[in-house]
């Protein structure tokens, strides 16, 4: 590592916090203003799905490669690199037109700011880790860690607020604002990289191999409703999936430099907990289906459906250190299925949209409190338990993957619960054996909306049940471990 005399300053922490707000904050607020902006941009709820998830899955591709460029080219350079992105992404979402140049602009838009967070997260946090030192280091981190938990539980407020005052292309245009900021506090970086620059070498094979897979299975599951699940484009998008899949685990035992190591999972605990995090962070495709519920179903605006949700943001600031201490009281194990046990009882909640608009205000309310908690209690146990049980060696190589496993968990979650839920709207009648297992009381012309809501948290919930069956499978006993 380069030696440097420069200690870390408030300013510049400042500077990090604000970057990751660009992508935690903003970016992430689509979730919630989604359906105002299908009726802005005249696009169909299906390539809204796959612009709302395409953020978390280039952020998730991108991540790991990316933190190994910085630390090679250098992480200033690359840090604003990332802003530079997130500008460039959150400009072509808040100028999207309306008509035919929506899509790319929005697609595009939505790929950028993805690879901004890949940018900005490796780099904010590894420079935190080399200026700041003992309990300044430790208090930093807490504050970058708020940035992005308080910022995820805050942007669906954050983003309802603004699309209801200002208009929704605001929300984008306060990013670009917020990243101009943040480059400006951060201006006092001195660049930083390993002392053996220049060695790094670039799984281009296995990335570009991987990014077609993945993309080619996204269109699969936001696109199938509407090519016809059984039609030759999408038969093809499924080959795709599975040719592309079967290439990138070829080349990645092979190549000496892959940029995701196999062996790691040779380590059952790293397996469990990773898939742990990939499946709860699935999870958060209830908020894209249960916000958009409430303003498809019930009319409510995109800032009294944000406002269900401030309790999530609250729980999971206020509780995000609860984890640690049941970590080390409990071990990992016990605190990461409560967590999950949590979440699914926010699901179950969520899930009964059969009922009156007042009382499920209440049970909302709840639910996205009680999410937040979960996420609190399952965040640094499952991060303990992946990195903690893997030699010095691998431990950058396993963070790096733990990373995209969240990022891909987001963006895949997001989609198929989104997906499941734009199918049912889209029928021309409600489903009749769901009709006939449970009674939709009240508004008789809004049942789809509440079937389709239903389902696609059903899924989240299946989510949130793999975690608690992978965690028992994978991860021992804090006994046994000892």
């Amino acid at each position: 590592m380069q030696t440097t005399s420069y200690k870390g300053t408030d300013k510049v922490l400042v500077g990090f916090i604000l970057a990751v707000l660009t992508f935690w904050l903003f970016a992430n607020s689509m979730m919630n203003v989604s359906p105002v902006m299908i009726d802005s941009l005249w696009i169909d709820a299906n390539t809204m799905n796959i612009a709302v998830s395409l953020a978390a899955l280039f952020s998730g591709i991108f991540i790991v490669v990316i933190g190994g460029l910085a630390d090679s080219i250098g992480r200033v350079k690359i840090f604003r690199i990332g802003l530079y992105l997130a500008i460039a992404g959150s400009l072509l979402v808040g100028l999207s037109p309306k008509g035919s140049f929506a899509i790319p602009m929005l697609l595009v838009g939505r790929a950028l700011q993805g690879l901004s967070a890949a940018f900005v997260m490796p780099t904010s946090l590894g420079m935190i880790k080399i200026f700041w030192e003992g309990k300044e280091r430790q208090r930093a981190i807490s504050l970058w860690s708020i940035g992005t938990f308080g910022g995820s539980g805050l942007s669906s407020l954050t983003g309802g607020i603004i699309a209801s005052s200002l208009g929704w292309r605001w929300i984008f245009f306060f990013a670009v604002i917020v990243a101009i900021i943040a480059l400006l506090m951060t201006k006092e970086l001195p660049e930083n990289k390993r002392e053996e620059a220049g060695k790094y070498k670039i799984d281009w094979g296995g990335i570009i191999v991987f990014m077609i897979a993945m993309i080619a299975l996204q269109i699969f599951i936001t696109k199938g409703n509407d090519l016809g699940w059984t039609s030759w484009i999408t038969i093809v998008l499924v080959a795709i999936t599975i040719v592309f899949g079967y290439l990138f685990i070829h080349i990645e035992k092979r190549v000496p430099f892959a940029f995701v190591d196999f062996g790691l999972f040779k380590n059952k605990v790293f397996t469990g907990a990773t898939l742990a995090n990939f499946f709860i962070n699935g999870t958060a495709g209830l908020l894209i289906v249960s916000l958009t519920l409430m303003q498809r179903g019930a009319q409510f605006t995109a800032m009294e459906a944000g406002l269900l949700t401030l309790g999530f943001a609250i729980t999971v600031i206020l509780f995000i250190r609860a984890g640690e201490k049941l970590l080390q009281k409990f071990g990992a194990k016990k605190p990461i299925i409560w967590g999950a046990l949590i979440i699914s009882v926010a699901i179950i909640l969520l899930m009964q949209t059969q009922i009156m608009t007042g009382d499920y205000v209440v049970l909302a309310v709840i639910a996205y409190s009680l999410f937040g908690l979960g996420l609190a209690f399952f965040a640094t146990p499952a991060t303990d338990a992946a990195l903690s049980n893997l030699p010095d060696n691998q431990a950058g190589s396993g963070a790096g993957i733990f990373k995209m496993a969240s990022s891909l968990g987001t963006s895949f979650g997001v989609a198929i619960a989104a997906g499941i839920y734009t199918a049912v709207v889209t029928r021309t009648e409600p489903i009749a054996w769901l009709s006939d297992i449970i009674g939709f009381v009240g508004r008789q012309d809004n049942v789809l909306v509440r079937q389709g809501a239903m389902l696609g948290l059903a899924f989240c919930l299946l989510l949130a049940i793999l975690v608690i069956i992978t965690v028992v499978a994978l991860i021992p006993d804090k006994k046994k471990q000892e």
